[in-house]
C-alpha cells in the first residue's frame, strides 16, 4: 500500500479514537483495524505505552514498508510511546511470531481497565495475551457476578475470570490446558492484591475438566465458554464452526437454575445470523433463553467513517465477528449453585 494512502487511513482512525487516549495512558485499545479500515494485513493496538503492530500478511516481507510507515506515524503523533513491538503471524521463526522490539527497551507488562489491573506478556503467544474485543464482556461480568460462582473454561490468561472476581464473585475457577497461560492469570491476581489459591487454577483438557466437575455434582452461577476457533487434544477436538452447540450442551448441566452461559464465538467465517439461529434452536427446548447480545467496542471494529472493507461473512445482528451472547439457564430440578 502507498505510504501516503496508509498514513491517511491511520490518521482517520486515530482521530476517531482520540477521546480514548487521555494521559496517563494505562489501558488497551485498538488504534487501527486494517481488516475493516483499509489495510487487511495490518492491525495496530496499544497496551499502556507500548504500540503493537500485527503483520498478518501471507508473505510477511510484503508489509515491511507499511510497518515502517505505521511506526513512524504513531511515534510522531503519540510521542509518549515507550516501545514498539512487531508481531509477524506468518514469520519465519517463533521469535518473529512472538514479536520483536523495534523501538524502546522495555515492553509494558500490565494494563488497567474498569479499575482492574491485568497482567500482560505481549510476547507470550501470537496474540498479545489480552483481548480488546471482549471489553464489554469484562464490564458485564464485573457488574453481574457479585456473590456468584463462576467457571471460566478456555480461560487463556484469565482476564474474564478476573473481571468476575473484581465484581464480587465468591468463586472463580479458571481452567486451561496450557499452564503458562494460567501463570499470567495468577500475576493478575497479585497485581490486584487478591489471594492466589491454587485450587482455583485447573490445568487440563476442557472435556476432562468438565467431566470431573460433573461427577462431583458442582454447579456454577455463570459458565464462560470462549473457545479457540479450533483445537485438538488427545480425547476430542473443539471446532466453533461445526461443534459449538455440542459444547453448550456439554456444559449446560453444570449451570445452576437461573444461571448464565456466556457463549462467545469468534469464528470469522461463522455468520451472525447462522450463529444466532443455532442458539435459538437450542433455546427451543425451553431450558435456555437468549438474554442479551453484547457488542464489541467500536475501536476494535472500526468506525462508520473509517470502515472501507466489509467482512467476508456478515456478522449481523452482531457488530463484529466476535459474537457474544448471554444465555439464561433453566433447570428442571431448580438446583442452585
Amino acid at each position: 500500500m502507498d505510504a501516503i494512502d496508509l498514513t491517511a487511513k491511520l490518521a482517520a482512525g486515530l482521530m476517531e479514537r482520540s477521546d480514548l487516549l487521555g494521559r496517563p495512558y494505562h489501558a488497551a485499545l485498538r488504534l487501527f483495524n486494517g481488516f475493516t479500515e483499509g489495510c487487511p494485513d495490518l492491525a495496530v493496538d496499544i497496551y499502556a505505552q507500548t504500540l503493537v503492530l500485527f503483520n498478518y500478511a501471507e508473505c510477511p516481507f510484503d508489509l515491511e514498508s507499511s510497518l515502517l510507515s505505521a511506526q513512524a506515524f504513531y511515534l510522531n503523533n503519540l510521542p509518549w510511546l515507550q516501545a514498539v513491538l512487531v508481531k509477524t503471524r506468518h514469520g519465519p521463526d517463533a521469535a518473529a511470531r512472538a514479536g520483536r522490539l523495534t523501538y524502546g527497551e522495555k515492553l509494558d507488562c500490565k494494563v488497567g481497565e474498569n479499575n482492574i489491573w491485568y497482567s500482560l506478556d505481549l510476547q507470550l503467544h501470537q496474540d498479545a495475551s489480552f483481548y480488546i474485543d471482549t471489553r464489554s464482556l469484562r464490564a458485564w461480568l464485573k457488574t453481574n457476578m457479585d456473590g456468584k460462582r463462576v467457571l471460566n473454561t478456555f480461560a487463556y490468561t484469565g482476564s474474564l475470570g478476573a473481571a468476575a472476581l473484581a465484581g464480587g464473585a465468591i468463586q472463580v475457577l479458571q481452567t486451561d490446558r496450557t499452564a503458562r497461560f494460567l501463570d499470567l492469570a495468577r500475576q493478575t491476581y497479585r497485581l490486584n492484591g487478591w489471594l492466589v489459591d491454587e485450587r482455583d487454577f485447573v490445568i487440563g483438557d476442557f472435556y476432562r475438566v468438565c467431566a470431573e466437575r460433573k461427577r462431583r455434582g458442582e454447579l456454577f452461577d455463570c459458565l464462560i465458554l470462549d473457545p479457540p476457533i479450533f483445537s485438538s487434544g488427545r480425547r476430542a477436538r473443539v471446532d466453533v464452526f461445526a461443534d459449538y452447540s455440542h459444547l453448550i450442551n456439554k456444559i449446560r448441566p453444570m449451570v445452576a437454575h437461573q444461571g448464565w452461559i456466556v457463549a462467545v464465538n469468534n469464528g470469522l467465517f461463522v455468520s451472525g445470523a447462522e450463529y444466532l439461529a443455532m442458539l435459538e434452536h437450542l433455546c427451543a427446548g425451553g431450558f435456555l433463553e437468549i438474554e442479551t447480545l453484547l457488542p464489541v467496542p467500536q475501536d476494535a471494529c472500526g468506525y462508520e467513517r473509517t470502515r472501507v472493507i466489509r467482512p467476508p461473512v456478515d456478522p449481523a445482528p452482531f457488530n463484529h465477528s466476535t459474537k457474544i451472547v448471554v444465555l439464561r439457564v433453566r433447570r428442571k430440578d431448580g438446583r442452585k449453585a
